[in-house]
């Protein structure tokens, strides 16, 4: 649960215009989830802004990415691929149409955090992550802390675009998007296939659709599957922090 977070904030000059946007935004989020702004620091240079967030879990409940076991289930909240949609669409690989990609374009800007699925989650969820350097990636991630791999159906993965019935997205750019696109911030998460009714609760309390993409396997690979149960071939591959530009 969030309570507080230091603000660490350099800039070329001090632009009003700029920090009252970029203040109000910035509260606005804030406040909705409680949270305070309790120190940092404001100094000239390159723009830069470093954000640190505390908060506080129960003893023993945090989700950490390292619980999954053999039979669980794959979840991912929300939708995924809609702000690499609307980046390509930014680079002029893709043409979008103007609702879409406004709609796009919200969701890489103004990401939803995910508190209050991971709250409910408490005590459900055996593993977890959130979906910032792709679907796949982050998945990843969870897969080789818990010492397992997974098996993942294609056709439940491209419903997690927002406007895959909108668009006659090629294969190539539905799995791009949805598979190695980043700045989500959704969960990505496992629980026990018995825990299903308790996945659909923690959802609807928390007003944050789920679907169920896969399962966890005791393999250390991650497969994915098309519609006929094939191995799909094409390998995805998602943001890498230390990559050379």
């Amino acid at each position: 649960e969030p309570r507080a977070f230091l603000l660490s904030l350099s800039m070329p000059r001090a632009n009003e215009a700029w920090l009252e946007g970029f203040s109000q935004g910035l509260f606005a989020l804030a406040q909705s989830h409680g949270c305070e702004l309790v120190g940092g620091d404001t100094t000239q240079g390159p723009l830069n802004i470093s954000i640190t967030v505390m908060g506080d879990v129960p003893h023993g409940q945090a989700l950490l990415r390292s619980g999954a076991r053999a039979g669980d289930d794959i979840y991912v909240s929300g939708t995924v691929g809609d702000a690499r949609l609307a980046l390509e669409a930014f680079r002029g690989n893709l043409s979008l149409p103007q609702a879409v990609f406004e709609a796009c374009r919200a969701r890489m800007e103004q990401p939803t955090p995910r508190v209050a699925l991971g709250m409910a989650l408490r005590g459900v969820a055996s593993a977890a992550a959130d979906v910032s350097d792709g679907l796949l990636g982050d998945l990843g991630h969870i897969l080789r802390q818990s010492g397992v791999g997974a098996v993942l159906q294609a056709e439940a993965c491209e419903r997690l675009l927002a406007c895959h019935r909108d668009m006659d997205l090629s294969p190539h750019w539905l799995h791009t998007c949805v598979l190695s696109g980043g700045d989500d911030y959704e969960l990505v998460f496992t629980a026990p296939a018995n825990r299903r009714d308790d996945v659909a609760r923690a959802a609807l309390d928390s007003d944050t659709p789920v679907t169920r993409i896969g399962v966890v396997t005791a393999g250390p690979h991650l497969e994915l599957l098309d519609a006929h149960q094939r191995p799909v071939t094409t390998r995805f591959t998602s943001f890498d922090h230390f990559s050379s530009p």
